[in-house]
Order: C-alpha cells, then sequence, then structure tokens
C-alpha cells in the first residue's frame, strides 16, 4: 500500500512539474515552490496548522454526528417496514438537494460560529449512510430474522436488542462503513465551500484568500493540505472497516 501511494505520488508530481514548465510559474507554481513555501512559511510561522487544525475537527466532528445520527436511523427504518413507509417520502424528497443551497439558511439560523459548517457536514453524510443502511436492511433474507427469533424468543425491548445487536447492526454495519469511507470525499468539498466565506479560519478560507491576493503558492499549499486531509478521512474509514467489520472480509 504503502509502495503504491509513493508511486502515485511520484507520478502525480512529475504529472504537476511538465505542467508548471510549460504554463509558467506566474500560472502554475511547481512543485519545488510549494514545498519550499510549505517549510519555509506555513510550517515555520504555525498559521497553516491553525488552519489544518479547524478543518479537521469540522471535518471529522461532522462526519462522526451524521453517522451517530444516520445509523441507528437507518437501522429503524430498515428494520420497521411501517416506519419505513411514513418516513421514506420525506427522505427521499429532500435527498437529491444539494446540502450546499442550505448553507444561508444554516448561517441565519446559526450564525457565523462552527454549527453551521459542521451541520452541513452532517447533513452531507447522514442522508448517505441513511439510505445505505436502511437498504441493507430491507435487502436482508427475512430467513435470518425469522431463525433468529425462533432461537431466541425472547420479547419486548430485551428481545428487540438482542435482535439489533446479533443481526441488524452487523448485516448494515459494513455497508454503512464503506459509504462512510467513500463520502469523506464529498465532506471535504462541501467543507472548502464553508469555510470559502463567512469565516477567517480553515484550508478552505486560506485557498479563497491566497487566490484573492495572487500568492499562488500559499493558495496550492492549502489545496494540497486540503487533498491529504480528505485522503487521511479515506483511510480513516478503512481503519475503521478492518477495526469494526472483521467478518465480513473487508
Amino acid at each position: 500500500m504503502k509502495t503504491r501511494y509513493l508511486a502515485a505520488i511520484t507520478a502525480l508530481g512529475l504529472l504537476w512539474a511538465a505542467a508548471a514548465a510549460a504554463l509558467g510559474e506566474r500560472i502554475l507554481p511547481s512543485p519545488l515552490v510549494v514545498g519550499r513555501y510549505l517549510i519555509n512559511d506555513a510550517l515555520s510561522s504555525g498559521e497553516f496548522w491553525s488552519h489544518c487544525g479547524v478543518s479537521a475537527g469540522r471535518a471529522v466532528g461532522g462526519i462522526a454526528l451524521g453517522f451517530a445520527l444516520a445509523f441507528p436511523a437507518g437501522l429503524v427504518m430498515g428494520a420497521s417496514r411501517r416506519l419505513d413507509d411514513w418516513l421514506s417520502p420525506a427522505v427521499f424528497l429532500t435527498y437529491p438537494a444539494p446540502k450546499i443551497l442550505f448553507l444561508p439558511v444554516l448561517l441565519v439560523l446559526m450564525g457565523l460560529g462552527e454549527a453551521p459548517k459542521i451541520t452541513l457536514i452532517t447533513l452531507t453524510v447522514a442522508y448517505q449512510i441513511l439510505l445505505v443502511t436502511r437498504d441493507s436492511l430491507r435487502r436482508l433474507d427475512r430467513r435470518y430474522l425469522e431463525t433468529f427469533k425462533a432461537l431466541n424468543p425472547r420479547s419486548g425491548l430485551a428481545g428487540k436488542l438482542n435482535l439489533a445487536r446479533h443481526v441488524l447492526v452487523p448485516a448494515a454495519l459494513p455497508a454503512a462503513v464503506t459509504a462512510l469511507r467513500l463520502v469523506s470525499g464529498t465532506a471535504v468539498a462541501v467543507l472548502f465551500m464553508a469555510e470559502s466565506f463567512a469565516t477567517d479560519r480553515g484550508l478552505g478560507f486560506m485557498i479563497i484568500d491566497a487566490w484573492g491576493n495572487l500568492d499562488l503558492a500559499r493558495m496550492f499549499t492549502g489545496i494540497l493540505a486540503m487533498s491529504f486531509l480528505g485522503l487521511a478521512l479515506y483511510e480513516l474509514g478503512g481503519l475503521c472497516e478492518r477495526r469494526f467489520c472483521r467478518w465480513s472480509g473487508l
């Protein structure tokens, strides 16, 4: 895995250097120029790490909250056809709307702090997790449920909790964690849009501010940092797959 990543980074770096040589440094700084900026200015001042920390906190907080809310809701909708019949129309009607459209509304309702940015990421992640979890259980062979109920005839809340622990969660968790891994890129894109205005912290602000000042080296440093943030979130999702879904062979 590390060798493949190193090879991919090397190939992308060579393509970047070739494009910079063809277009000129004033249009596209070379990797050496951006790397020099990263080492000499961004890392030495501490401002770069501050922007990275703020963006990472927003992304991780929004993703974690989205999963914590959507996975149980998906379990309930997938396990109960009656509830699903009532709730799924509202979900399907609101799902196609790009969640970034709600940023102005969230800014009006929640102000200019952290809440609207994290909420926006939460909405983006939650819809994906909710639908994947629900669909995983809707496709579950009902014979598993019948067999479990026959072997565990407990009724009431205890029986439902047992069913959720031993059947519903193991059936839905692998697909939900995979969806969480795939939606990490979308979460970072939404984060960039949320940080591009009405804030003075974060990598999105750093990129837009550098672009406005024609500081291309700083701008590309922010772009690289945001790209690596997305990669880190993607790999964190893979770690969760291996840690919590060992039975699935992922």
